[in-house]
């Protein structure tokens, strides 16, 4: 017998500084993107017998949502203290973790990766979430992160499913059997549960969708699946204005989630919600595949290269700097936490996302890193 569950998932960004410059410049966007942040909530309590959500909050995004002017600030849209304690308490919701400043990891250098998972680790323990998952910032993934990231206590990551592929032990497996099950990829003796995503139905779950059209079309593309079949959606939750619909039942969570979790309830649904955690608990995987190096659809590109963060010359140009600030910064020989904090923020992909426009913030970054890693060595070659 076959059963279909769906994981549903929202990646929720917001670079350094950007909610208080537009609580300031732009008040009625920054409205629109908080309320974003609360309604995950508000569903999962009022459909808590039967909704499932997964969410991957960014670490400099928690840190805004705590940060006490911004607190002040909100106070007359929502009260972000509630919201904050609220997610650690919903049952309905399985956050994941992602690395603090939303770096894109395969263009940032190694040593960094787990200081950018460690810091997010330490601000969600600190609000009371955990996770067993981990949702690469802009999904962009390569094989070489499965040691860090089971070293750093994760059991399983999204990636998108576009670059999921058979290694030579399984030439055989069906196109269902490699995006709706979970699967396992191994990197130099370190293994990862690997959480396929559909790129189609997530494309429509970011621009608008029924619970019609989504059932009938999960349906279709799950015809073939034998046994337990997993489809995973994923996109961002609190971009355009299907999640920033202000009128709720004209959005996302108005027109499609409640109306989906309502046939979920009466039993009208043949698709049933899940937690990724609880279906890899009750359908351990076995089968080994490859991820290929790559990120998500995003703006213009395919994700099948990385042109969207590094495809000018300023942008080539702003990762060399990361790099070399970092090299510089690690042969030093021990962690100073002043200096860490800027390279780590110089890493926000939302750096080089947007073309050339902020490529210069990685210089401001990387310029206060340089000023104090050389007084640390003036001091040194005094005291020498």
């Amino acid at each position: 017998m076959t059963t279909i569950y769906h994981a549903l998932g929202l990646h929720m960004h917001q670079p350094p500084g950007n909610i208080e410059l537009l609580l300031e410049t732009n008040e009625w966007e920054a409205k629109q993107i908080i309320l974003c942040y609360e309604r995950p909530l508000k569903y999962a309590m009022r459909y808590d017998d039967v909704a499932k959500i997964h969410l991957g909050f960014s670490g400099i995004l928690l840190e805004q949502l705590c940060a006490p002017q911004i607190i002040k600030k909100c106070s007359s849209v929502l009260n972000l203290k509630r919201l904050v304690k609220g997610y650690s308490k919903a049952e309905g919701i399985e956050f994941v973790g992602m690395g603090y400043y939303h770096p894109l990891f395969p263009l940032i250098p190694m040593e960094d990766w787990k200081p950018q998972i460690a810091r997010w680790k330490e601000k969600a323990k600190e609000l009371g979430l955990t996770a067993k998952g981990f949702w690469p910032p802009e999904m962009g993934f390569c094989m070489e992160m499965i040691p860090a990231l089971e070293e750093t206590g994760f059991k399983y990551v999204i990636v998108d499913g576009v670059h999921v592929k058979q290694v030579k032990e399984n030439k055989n497996l069906t196109r269902e059997e490699i995006m709706y099950k979970p699967l396992i990829a191994e990197y130099d003796s370190s293994e990862i549960i690997i959480i396929p995503r559909d790129r189609d139905i997530s494309n429509a779950q970011e621009s608008g969708l029924d619970p019609g059209w989504f059932e009938r079309e999960v349906m279709h593309k799950t015809e073939k699946c034998e046994g337990n079949c997993l489809v995973t959606t994923w996109s961002d939750g609190e971009n355009g204005g299907w999640f920033r619909q202000m009128h709720e039942e004209s959005g996302f969570w108005g027109h499609f989630f409640a109306p989906y979790m309502e046939k979920v309830r009466k039993g009208d649904c043949t698709i049933t919600p899940i937690k990724i955690s609880e279906f890899i608990e009750e359908n351990p995987p076995e089968t080994y595949v490859e991820v290929r190096t790559g990120a998500w659809n995003v703006a213009n590109t395919s994700g099948y290269d990385f042109s969207q963060w590094e495809g000018s010359e300023k942008q080539r140009e702003g990762i060399e700097e990361l790099w070399a600030t970092s090299r510089e910064y690690h042969r030093l020989g021990r962690r100073i936490p002043a200096i860490e904090e800027h390279i780590l923020r110089a890493e926000t992909s939302c750096n080089l996302f947007w073309g050339d426009a902020r490529v210069h913030r990685i210089y401001e970054d990387t310029k206060e890193a340089k000023r104090l890693m050389e007084r640390i060595k003036v001091k040194e070659n005094e005291g020498a």
